[in-house]
């Protein structure tokens, strides 16, 4: 039956695709690599469970607040009415697609204006500049990632290339004088700060942006206050939480970015990392910046120097994650997309379409690893990932439906009433298959899910779920409960290997006296 309801989901979404793109003024090669890029996120959408971070995003919804312990709400508020509905996961992941799909209209539509702007010739046919900066978003591995998965990356991605449209708008002589503008402005950055706080450095490359054509003496306007007014009111709820919880997200964002000792090592991973998987293509954005002839068009590459400074610099203590920099990326991608279509016209088309080939290659062996669970290169390994049987970092995606609905119907049947789990990493995918049960994180850490359940009462009985991927000893007293019967052991195969295996216990009288420890460790 499923093959069918796939299926289903593959035409309805070439069908949008199309019906869509016939109101954007996208050349036909254009709308193809958008098709085959959408295709793929509906059928990885369809086959593969929700990640880490998805879940937790997704239980924002199912817990609806003005805001959350580690981001803002945005993330959980755009699910509820698709969690409310009980909608399955190849549906929540039509929301990424979405969004995906118009950043990638908009970085073709800001390539072209761009275009036209710095004074240059569009290449031979339609479009080129446009093409080219789809392709080079379209091969970018990481990209993919966001366009599977809601997180608030994917929608600063999206609000970011929209923010740069509105920006190169304002810059224009005479666009300053239309509050309508600058409002709608307002409303895009007050929906960025709704979903990361990260958003302040968009933010800061408008401010620079709009400053840098008009002078100070837009200050004097009633557009810029009205543009700042409307975003902090959207804002708002986040502060309203906030002052209401003792203001700890923004006390674990300021502890969190700091991370720890810096180093150069760090860096120059960080920055390894950011090229292979964004690809090389983007790397000719910087020469498309760099040839930018008009002021104005040109400063909008501070919406992509500026978020890159500031995250390779935190990479030195280690706290910049790969993801982060992806609106970054976006924001380059319609410079390069000039720099590859100046390159296709003046000879080098075999060496931009190989490059390109070999990206692409490099999409499809990452979403194929996906999709078989690491075969044939980690098939084999079902370790816990902390002692000596190596992890399999693809597993994640895997099993836990399965693992939810067993421990619906185990705290069922031996009368318990929450899942507990020694790891905050965990909680998220167990709460989300496992919903309604509460979940306990019994691990001495404050998280968004204390605030959801609390700790473990002193006394209380759980069903508690172990993983192999990060398997813990189970916590016996003084420690831990005063008794664990053990109740099954759930294998989860891929391609006729086990790539890990949920334990279940029913563990009655907590002690209230945490030590979680790490099977093999001393």
């Amino acid at each position: 039956m499923w093959p069918f309801r796939l299926r289903g989901f593959l035409f309805c979404g070439v069908g949008l695709l199309f019906s869509f793109s016939s109101f954007v003024p996208v050349p036909a090669r254009t709308r193809w690599v958008l098709a085959l890029a959408c295709l793929v996120h509906f059928a990885m959408g369809a086959l593969v469970g929700l990640s880490v971070d998805e879940a937790h995003y997704a239980l924002y919804a199912a817990h609806p607040a003005l805001s959350y312990f580690d981001h803002p709400p945005l993330v959980g508020w755009l699910q509820w009415p698709l969690v409310a509905l009980d909608a399955p996961t190849a549906v929540l992941r039509l929301l990424p697609q979405a969004l995906w799909l118009g950043t990638a209209l908009l970085v073709f539509q800001l390539a072209q204006r761009l275009q036209a702007l710095g004074g240059q010739a569009d290449m031979p046919g339609q479009g080129a500049a446009g093409h080219w900066a789809v392709v080079a978003l379209a091969l970018a591995p990481l990209l993919h990632v966001l366009g599977l998965g809601l997180l608030p990356d994917t929608l600063l991605m999206f609000l970011t290339a929209a923010l740069m449209w509105w920006t190169l708008d304002l810059m224009q002589p005479g666009r300053g004088q239309l509050l309508a503008l600058w409002a709608s402005l307002g409303v895009l950055l007050g929906l960025a700060g709704l979903s990361k706080y990260t958003a302040i450095v968009p933010a800061l490359a408008v401010a620079w942006c709009v400053l840098r054509a008009h002078g100070l003496r837009v200050l004097a306007c009633a557009g810029p206050w009205l543009a700042v007014g409307v975003a902090v009111l959207l804002v708002l709820p986040v502060a309203v939480w906030n002052s209401q919880n003792d203001w700890v997200s923004f006390a674990y964002q300021a502890q969190h970015g700091a991370g720890g000792d810096w180093s150069g090592k760090h860096v120059a991973r960080f920055v390894l990392l950011q090229v292979l998987v964004y690809g090389p293509l983007f790397m000719w954005g910087g020469g498309g910046l760099a040839r930018m002839g008009a002021q104005p068009a040109r400063a909008l590459g501070w919406f992509f120097v500026l978020p890159m400074a500031v995250f390779t610099v935190a990479s030195g203590g280690g706290t910049s994650l790969p993801h982060w920099t992806a609106p970054a990326w976006v924001a380059l991608a319609p410079f390069a997309g000039m720099a590859l279509a100046q390159s296709v016209q003046r000879g080098r088309r075999r060496w931009v379409v190989g490059l390109a080939w070999a990206q692409g290659a490099l999409c499809v062996g990452m979403l194929g690893l996906m999709l078989s669970a690491g075969w044939p290169f980690v098939s084999g390994s079902h370790g816990q990932g902390n002692s000596q049987s190596p992890s399999n970092p693809l597993a994640d995606v895997y099993g836990w439906d399965a693992a939810g609905q067993s421990a619906r119907a185990l705290a069922a049947q031996h009368g318990l009433t929450s899942v507990a789990v020694q790891n905050w990493t965990l909680a998220s995918r167990i709460g989300w298959y496992a919903r309604p049960l509460p979940v306990h994180v019994l691990e001495d850490r404050f998280d968004q899910f204390d605030l959801w359940a609390g700790d473990l009462p002193v006394g209380a009985d759980t069903l508690l779920v172990d993983w192999s991927q990060l398997a813990y000893t189970v916590p016996q007293a003084p420690h831990g409960f005063a008794h664990c019967e053990f109740l099954q052991a759930q294998d989860v195969r891929r391609l006729g290997s086990t790539i890990a295996t949920f334990r279940f216990y029913a563990c009655r009288r907590w002690s209230g006296s945490p030590q979680p420890q790490l099977q093999g460790s001393p």
